[in-house]
């Protein structure tokens, strides 16, 4: 049970760091990830509340206030990384590596999450 957390903890806060860091990016650097989400195919108007996703999802997975929320921001943050990681491919600009890290690290998060709290 405390490896669990341990791994769960290490997981999610590296897991945090690059979810803030690219939250931080879509509302600090607006022109420039304008032009990525253009450049991969989605539209622009998702920016800003993408922004606000990732920042409540890493809210409700911290917490823990709810298994629902938490299943839901697990969720949301599966298909926002396995679409990036799908649009990074499709245009090949080799930036998918960061996109596959985040995800494994969701994935460890995730498993070590039950393991601890379950």
């Amino acid at each position: 049970m405390k490896n669990a957390k341990i791994f769960f903890y290490i997981s999610t806060g590296l897991l945090s760091i690059m979810m803030l860091g690219s939250a931080g990016l879509y509302f600090f650097n607006h022109a420039e990830v304008t032009e990525i989400f253009t450049r991969l195919g989605y539209p622009t108007y998702i920016i800003y509340p993408l922004a606000v996703a990732k920042i409540l999802g890493l809210a409700a997975i911290w917490t823990g206030y709810s298994r629902i929320l938490t299943e839901w921001a697990y969720a949301g943050f599966f298909f926002d990384l396995v679409l990036a990681l799908s649009a990074h491919f499709a245009i090949a600009d080799g930036e998918w590596p960061t996109a596959a890290a985040a995800l494994v690290l969701l994935a460890i998060s995730y498993f070590f999450n039950k393991k601890a709290n379950y």
